[in-house]
């Protein structure tokens, strides 16, 4: 068996467990930090929308409120922090 035949038949098993796994066996959600970005601008993420198959999508507030009614269909969990950014504006005009 070649090593790409190997590496094939390796990345099918660990697909098929991600897939078989509960939804229950979803990592526990971590606070987003500006190290995580958005997948479609590269700006600061404030939501993780977690998809079957324990795939995770960031997006930045304005790209969430784009795309929020097709993600609510399709997704498993939505960890939403974009009331930070409100927080952040009041703490800004308070100075």
């Amino acid at each position: 068996m070649s090593a790409s035949e190997s590496w094939t038949r390796r990345r099918a098993r660990r697909q098929e467990r991600e897939e078989a796994a509960p939804a229950t066996a979803l990592a526990p959600t971590r606070r987003l930090t500006a190290v995580h970005r958005c997948d479609r601008c590269g700006a600061q993420a404030y939501v993780r929308v977690l998809l079957p198959g324990r795939r995770e999508l960031l997006f930045c507030a304005h790209h969430n409120r784009q795309h929020a009614s097709a993600l609510s269909k399709i997704a498993v969990e939505i960890q939403d922090e974009t009331e930070r950014l409100a927080r952040t504006a009041q703490t800004a005009r308070e100075r």
